[in-house]
């Protein structure tokens, strides 16, 4: 092996390593998160990675960076479980079983990282524009879904009824119903969908 391709192997390595290294602090970062430790101190999350506080900074310009980039992460992995297929040809409660159902299932994913991303956003732009790019992606999705319903509304009343059902199908509106006020899934899920029906005027089978 000549001294080019020798150089060029020890440069993959460091490479490889390198990219080893920050994943484990991103996972390790990911780790504390998911146990409900928010703040976990560059020293925990170093050691936690097998690595060193002041090595950690090789990898990342500083803590923000850090954590924009476990929130970045965490979005990919939950993403998929956002999308949905919309077939109209569906009845209303189907629909509306499948659209609560994913968002269920994406926020109760998500876990702690929902609050992360938010208490971040104030300060971090980049977070911010992933939350409001997020809002107007699930704003979309349920306008879609519900299509066929908010076009049986007056213009005024189907926006009033759109802005509020996406509330409703929010992350805060999981927040407050799963935790603040501690419903089940099941029982948060039946809230939701009452509450919708009654925004678009429609009564759903017992």
């Amino acid at each position: 092996m000549n001294d080019v391709a020798l150089r060029s192997e020890e440069v993959d390595g460091r490479h490889l390593r390198r990219e080893r290294n920050r994943e484990a602090v991103v996972e390790a970062l990911l780790e504390f998160y998911r146990e409900g430790n928010l703040q976990p101190s560059a020293t925990e999350v170093a050691e936690r990675a097998g690595s060193s506080a002041r090595s950690l900074f090789r990898y990342f310009d500083d803590v923000d960076d850090l954590c924009s980039e476990a929130i970045r992460r965490q979005n990919q992995r939950i993403m998929p479980l956002a999308m949905f297929d919309i077939d109209l040809s569906e009845s209303f409660s189907e629909r509306l079983d499948t659209l609560i159902n994913a968002r269920m299932t994406m926020f109760e994913a998500n876990g702690f990282l929902g609050q992360v991303a938010r208490m971040r956003a104030p300060i971090q732009p980049l977070i911010a524009a992933e939350l409001a790019q997020g809002r107007t992606f699930m704003r979309n999705q349920v306008k879609k879904i519900l299509a066929p319903e908010l076009g049986a509304l007056d213009p005024v009343r189907a926006e009033g009824a759109l802005a509020a059902i996406d509330v409703l199908c929010s992350w805060e509106g999981y927040q407050l119903l799963r935790v603040d006020q501690g419903h089940n899934r099941a029982t948060a899920s039946a809230i939701l969908r009452t509450s919708i029906a009654t925004l678009l005027g429609i009564t759903l089978a017992d």
